[in-house]
């Protein structure tokens, strides 16, 4: 049972008492107690049991305080579906055995078959939406980032290959965003039919685009994303990942409620570029949590107090957290995101008269 919906306000741009927070990558290896679960089984494996990974869901809630909770899992996982053999490789990330670098290797993707292949991340979410009391978000990576592994066979930096096909063979990368965009759209119904509360497209890498590239080549299949999953009411988060503000102001017809951005970009120009239409998640840059606990809470302040001058703002970090972040200090960032904008939020309030 659901007590704490800071969260689905903030989403829908209602009045909280204070600031709802949750971090990205929060069930992690920043905390020992996965690590001793990871030192037996792998990312896959956890996943693999809907018990486990459940659990591993609910650490931080229980931990940090936080008001969401996000699935433990991985963008990967879907795409086993579609007929894409890979490994999640320690210090590396997504390998794929057989890389897409064809028509032929397209045409050969099948639809995916959620309750066929992924019955155990449907039996996650069920036992999540019994045991939770914060809002479950679900996600999935959007069609650009899953389709740099799929090309490159494996994390990039250059995107060398992914941008070989699009620019050399965009009938066939068109093909390929359709096919990635239908999974998407089928996975993440099948996520809110089982319990899920909100869901987030995570675009990781497509910031490594010129918005002109964004606008021909992506866009249109996030649009239809969302578009398509607009019966739904469920907030629906769209995170363009990192190094992405340049692409902020072609987001402004997209059927979604939250946009996300990084650490780049401040919230009022986060706003601004994307004209007011959404909810904001953000934007704390990850790695100040390497700093003292007042420098962590001055950035922190900073961000709360451009956050709270409109409705509809989520705190989060700019992308998601290290091995080395400390589970003390996010604590105690909790704690202090929830203390002062409970009181920055009474004062303003107080301010107009509320």
């Amino acid at each position: 049972m659901i007590n704490n919906d800071r969260f689905i306000r903030a989403c829908r741009k209602q009045d909280v008492d204070r600031l709802p927070v949750w971090y990205m990558r929060q069930a992690g290896r920043y905390d020992p107690d996965y690590r001793k679960i990871k030192e037996k089984y792998s990312l896959l494996e956890i996943c693999e049991q809907p018990e486990l990974a459940a659990e591993v869901t609910l650490m931080p809630v229980k931990k940090l305080g936080v008001d969401a909770a996000i699935l433990y899992s991985d963008i990967m996982n879907p795409v086993a579906s579609l007929g894409i053999q890979f490994d999640i490789v320690k210090d590396v990330g997504p390998v794929i055995e057989n890389p897409i670098r064809s028509r032929e290797d397209v045409m050969k993707l099948k639809p995916i078959d959620v309750e066929g292949d992924l019955s155990h991340v449907i039996e996650t979410i069920r036992i999540l939406d019994r045991e939770l009391t914060v809002p479950l978000i679900t996600f999935a990576g959007a069609p650009f980032t899953i389709a740099s592994y799929l090309i490159e066979g494996r994390p990039s930096k250059s995107y060398i290959r992914t941008k070989e096909l699009m620019y050399g063979n965009p009938e066939v990368w068109h093909a390929l965003m359709d096919k990635l965009g239908d999974m998407v759209i089928t996975y993440l119904r099948a996520h809110i039919a089982a319990g899920a509360k909100a869901v987030q497209l995570f675009d990781s890498w497509v910031g490594a685009l010129a918005p002109e590239d964004f606008r021909v080549f992506v866009l249109p299949t996030i649009q239809r994303i969302f578009r398509e999953l607009g019966d739904l009411k469920q907030p629906k988060i769209y995170f363009p990942g990192v190094s992405s503000g340049e692409l902020l102001p072609l987001l402004g017809d997209l059927q979604a409620d939250v946009i996300g951005i990084d650490w780049r970009v401040s919230i009022p120009e986060g706003r601004r570029r994307t004209g007011g239409r959404f909810a904001v998640q953000g934007n704390l840059d990850p790695y100040v949590l390497t700093a003292p606990m007042p420098v962590i809470q001055e950035h922190a302040k900073r961000i709360i107090d451009q956050g709270i001058t409109e409705p509809g703002f989520i705190f989060n970090l700019g992308h998601g957290l290290f091995p080395e972040a400390s589970l003390d200090k996010l604590k105690e960032l909790t704690d202090f995101i929830h203390a002062y904008s409970a009181e920055a939020l009474a004062g303003r309030n107080a301010g107009k008269g509320v």
